[in-house]
């Protein structure tokens, strides 16, 4: 997935984020790229519920309602969002580009899977 339609606007994904999709990179246990027909859905659930944000969703977080987006006016960040909250309340970090957030997916991936061998 290169671009995603907003309208009649184009976003064109970050190369950062191309380059995962072209190595097969897309499950991080608890964190997964989102194919394009779920992130389209997504996009208007979320503008839905955020009217005042153009969030693009590229993954989710499987066992809670944390989803990654970039967002349309704001660059190569990345929006770390905690989706169903109430509007003004579902901002949870803000990255400043892909390979950071993908950073912390790895260290919450790495964590999630000690936590299990612990038990």
């Amino acid at each position: 997935m290169e671009k995603f339609y907003v309208n009649k606007d184009i976003y064109i994904y970050p190369e950062s984020y191309k380059k995962l999709i072209e190595l097969n990179l897309v499950d991080f246990d608890v964190w997964y790229l989102i194919e394009s027909g779920q992130a389209t859905r997504r996009y208007y659930d979320l503008k839905e519920r955020y009217p005042n944000r153009n969030l693009i969703p590229f993954a989710r977080r499987d066992d809670n309602d944390d989803i990654a987006c970039f967002e349309v006016g704001k660059g190569s960040k990345v929006q770390l969002i905690h989706d169903f909250t109430s509007e003004g309340f579902e901002q949870k970090k803000e990255f400043n580009d892909f390979w950071e957030w993908f950073d912390f997916v790895i260290k919450e991936m790495i964590d999630y899977n000690r936590s299990q061998d612990i038990e």
